[in-house]
């Protein structure tokens, strides 16, 4: 007999009154009998109770068994119709009701062979129990041994070894071969504890074990990395005088790999070949794989050729873990020249060599082939897997093709390939990584109502998302909805939430967090500490920092070079540059070497204090420490050098910079442009700014707010010393400016171009400079220039600021009309101003148009009513909103109806509490 392995816990119904009025409550008469039939289907072993049961005999089966009673039923077509209509439940019914075993084994062959059916294990109980019953023990076992293969998870497994106990009897023991298939079978889903129990049932019965039943288990075991337990697996095979083949010997060589033993494996390998049992392909094939596991690519690449010299055929898994090798440390090349080998020997490329070139290509930002070899893919008829979605997908976001990664999610189901939760966190990540929140909450809405379930990567990066965006209200109410749905957070999740605290300065509610994470069990770590630290540095109380660089040392997490950088970065800023040098030499006490940030952060501090000739000596110190200055250490010295007035030293130190293969960036051009400005030289600094455009370089808002600011200078000086003497306002002067620069822009050769107009727009409507951001618009259109979504939103937040409703709203139509979709914050900004203009009738309207796109309920109840009606006090109207989403059928979740109340219990709103608290109890 089997060991008992599991019981179902739904075989256990508690016997008290109470269970019983429960069901009656809850359930009519013919739903009570459903319910009870349903779980008497989900049971292992099924008592004959469709004989003693009084209920209804669906016509479908009372049909199918006249059938059944007739000469020739095979031939009918009726029945195969019927068929197709069966419930497994049904199919038990029909099988029960068979008068004798052989009909019904009968009528159950017949279903198999057709391939609409799939049987259950309710279906294969009844039909065993009917053939023990009536002793047909040979055809019996045969059913026994098509149930243990028909078996597709753990818990079938589990239900059918259940199942199994209670049928097999003395005279329906367990053969070699049933034995055997369960073995298999256990192995299949890595039931080690399992397989190991039906092992000592065979040696505790009167079968012998076949060689085939030692290498079962001693597979099962070494797969799990049980090595040892296998070993006496083998010494118990050779006292049954059997010798290992090829099977038993790769077995132990996947083991020893598994655990990371390659010297244990090889030396298994060589008595192998001693002993005379030659390797096969799978037997490299583990040892290829072993080798690229440790790193050790090169001298798998050497196993291949051993192969190819030995006549063994490799396979495409023996290429393929090389391939992803190769691909994972960046020698791309040779992953290509292996593909090529691969197919040269007559070896196809399968799903998962694609896999792994897709992903190096993506990781070496081969976006173009490695698309292209997506499409190739699909061309050989090789099916692409969630694995190779995931990795597109990863990809495409990471080259900021969301658009394009969105696209390949939506076409998955294509092929029947189902997302999964790494395919949706991927999704997410790239949406909120390019700032597209709404679009993230999109994606986890879906999660929400048809899965998969969110996870703490699906919560951390969506909190991590808002913190960027210094959205911290959502991220809070984000760590709320993990917590209420089940979900626990983790450190990452703290430390995002202290980092976005931190970030926008408010380290009251980070060091809440800070606290609040130890209270939850979860111990801070470097991170964490680091975030909060540079959070005190930022608002130059370094008490505290150095506080928490003691706490942190005490209770024993190690502070890395990142936080000492913070706090060396903190001191520079207060100018106390002493105790930032004596920091860096206690980084070298702690065993830490200075890395090029903590020796730029001290030049930096230098150079803003005007010691830039210090800075330079601290700079020859990182070379003798064979610690190479970057970029960002020459921006930082060309910086210095401009504000003291060496323009033209730092413009030989841009020179320096590209002899070491340093590629100035915007930062180190727009500092030495600055540095022109300064001297007055505008006519260089314009000379400056057209060498950076054509090194590719593109200016941003603070290049052109430069020159912008010396413009205006220029335009005010004209002014006052021009015969008239009137004097323009602020607002015209700036406009005027505006104007000529891009004029000089035009002069220069350097403008204005497509991203010159979108720069310039967005920054002048960031500082709210409507005036000029509405010229250059219309010069952008003047010029047929089509504005994209980036200039759009900020002319319609920028005209909601200044409550000038007409124009935001003629944006917005323009928006429409080409296509553009308005970012949720810029609707939340519309319909504030709408109401606050007194138009509520418009504000409605637009909010039901907002219905129609496809946005997650629970982030349109946040953003739009709560941060932005409620907040600036129209409850009426956000009721009356949220009312209007409710009868369109908007899944509004149940922690939001909470926060909503909560929001509103600070309004004067009895009303408007009391139906929100009957929502809660709804």
């Amino acid at each position: 007999m089997l060991t008992h392995l599991s019981s179902p816990t739904f075989l256990h119904f508690p016997s008290s009154s109470f269970f019983t009025s429960f069901l009656v409550a809850r359930f009519s008469p013919g739903k009570l009998l459903g319910f009870v039939l349903r779980r008497f289907s989900q049971t292992p072993y099924l008592e004959p109770i469709l004989e003693t049961q009084s209920f209804a005999v669906p016509a479908v089966v009372k049909t199918i068994c006249n059938i059944l009673r007739g000469f020739r039923w095979q031939r009918s077509s009726e029945l195969k119709n019927l068929c197709l209509t069966l419930t497994p439940h049904q199919v038990a019914q029909i099988l029960e009701f068979q008068d004798d075993s052989r009909s019904a084994l009968q009528f159950f062959e017949y279903l198999s062979l057709q391939s609409f059916f799939k049987p259950s294990i309710e279906s294969f109980s009844v039909l065993i129990n009917k053939l023990v019953r009536d002793r047909m023990f040979v055809s019996a076992d045969r059913v026994r041994i098509q149930l243990i293969k028909s078996c597709k998870n753990r818990d079938e497994i589990l239900r059918l070894i259940e199942f199994l106990n209670k049928v097999s009897l003395n005279e329906f023991a367990f053969t070699l071969f049933s034995y055997n298939t369960l073995l298999i079978a256990l192995g299949r889903f890595e039931m080690v504890v399992e397989a190991q129990n039906v092992y000592k049932q065979i040696l505790g019965s009167r079968v012998s074990p076949s060689l085939l039943t030692f290498n079962s288990l001693i597979n099962i075991l070494c797969k799990s990395g049980k090595v040892r337990e296998a070993e006496l697996v083998l010494a118990r095979m050779l006292q049954y005088d059997m010798k290992p083949d090829v099977f038993t010997y790769t077995s132990f060589i996947i083991g020893h790999c598994r655990n990371c033993s390659l010297d244990s494996a090889f030396m298994v390998f060589d008595r192998m070949v001693k002993e005379g049992s030659h390797p096969n392909s799978v037997t490299y094939s583990c040892l290829i794989n072993g080798l690229c596991n440790a790193g050790r690519i090169d001298e798998a690449l050497d196993l291949i050729k051993e192969m190819v010299d030995k006549r063994i055929d490799p396979t495409a898994y023996t290429y393929t873990v090389p391939i992803t090798s190769l691909c994972e440390s960046g020698r791309i090349k040779e992953a290509c020249d292996l593909l090529f080998d691969m197919r040269k020997s007559g070896v196809h490329p399968n799903v998962q060599t694609y896999t792994g070139l897709i992903s190096g290509l993506f990781r070496v930002d081969n976006f173009e082939i490695a698309v292209g070899l997506f499409h190739k893919m699909l061309l050989e008829g090789v099916v692409p897997n969630t694995v190779t979605y995931n990795a597109l997908i990863n990809g495409l976001c990471s080259q900021g093709k969301v658009g394009l990664a969105s696209k390949v999610f939506d076409e998955m189901t294509r092929f029947s390939c189902m997302p999964n939760a790494q395919t949706h966190n991927e999704m997410i990540k790239g949406f909120c990584l390019h700032v597209r929140m709404e679009k993230a909450m999109t994606v986890f809405n879906k999660m929400l109502k048809i899965g998969p379930s969110p996870n703490q990567i699906t919560y951390n990066t969506l909190i991590n998302g808002y913190c960027k965006l210094g959205n911290l209200s959502n991220a809070m109410r984000l760590l709320n909805f993990m917590q209420e749905n089940g979900c626990e957070p983790d450190e990452w999740t703290f430390t995002e939430l202290i980092c976005g605290f931190c970030k926008m300065g408010k380290l009251d509610l980070a060091l809440n967090m800070f606290n609040k994470m130890a209270e939850c069990g979860l111990n801070p770590n470097e991170v964490s500490y680091t975030a909060l630290i540079d959070g005190y540095c930022k608002s130059e109380e370094m008490g505290m920092a150095l506080s928490l660089l003691e706490k942190m040392k005490e209770i024993g997490c190690r502070p890395n070079v990142r936080t000492y950088n913070v706090i060396i970065n903190g001191f520079c800023k207060q100018k106390r540059l002493p105790e930032a040098e004596k920091l860096c030499t206690e980084i070298a006490e702690q065993g830490l070497l200075p890395t090029v940030v903590t020796y730029t952060t001290l030049i930096d501090g230098l150079c803003k204090n005007g010691a830039t000739s210090l800075a330079f000596k601290v700079v020859d110190e990182m070379v003798k420490r064979d610690c190479l200055p970057n970029l960002h250490t020459y921006s930082t010295l060309i910086y210095g050098l401009c504000q003291e007035g060496k323009a033209m030293e730092a413009e030989l130190l841009i020179k320096e910079m590209k002899t070491k293969g340093l590629i100035p960036d915007l930062v180190t051009y727009t500092s030495v442009i600055d540095g022109y400005v300064l001297l007055g030289r505008l006519d260089h600094a314009f000379f400056l700014l057209k060498q950076m455009v054509n090194a590719g370089c593109m200016p941003n808002y603070r290049t052109y707010g430069v020159l912008l600011k010396d413009l205006q200078k220029d335009q005010q000086l004209l002014e006052e010393n021009s015969i008239d003497g009137s004097l323009s306002t602020g607002k015209e002067r700036s406009s005027t400016s505006v104007t000529v620069l891009l004029d000089r822009l035009l002069e220069n050769d350097c403008g204005p171009y497509f991203d010159t107009y979108v720069t310039l727009i967005v920054g002048l409507c960031e500082d709210g400079r409507s005036l000029e951001a509405e010229q250059l618009f219309t010069s952008m259109l003047d010029k047929g220039m089509c504005p994209n979504e980036k200039v759009y939103n900020s002319l319609l937040l920028v005209y909601c600021r200044e409550l000038k409703v007409d124009s935001a709203l003629e944006i917005l139509g323009k928006m429409n009309d080409n296509g553009f979709e308005p970012s949720l914050f810029a609707y939340k900004a519309m319909i504030c101003a709408l109401h606050k203009a007194n138009r509520v009738e418009e504000a409605r309207a637009l909010f039901e148009g907002m219905l129609h796109r496809e946005w997650s309920p629970d982030e349109m109840v946040w953003t739009v009513l709560i941060d932005g009606l409620i907040k600036q006090g129209g409850s009426d109207l956000c009721m009356s909103l949220l009312h209007v989403m409710e009868a369109r059928g908007c899944d509004i979740t149940f922690q939001t109806y909470v926060i909503l109340a909560r929001e509103l219990s600070d309004q004067n709103k009895s009303i408007d509490r009391d139906w929100v608290a009957n929502k809660l109890r709804a």
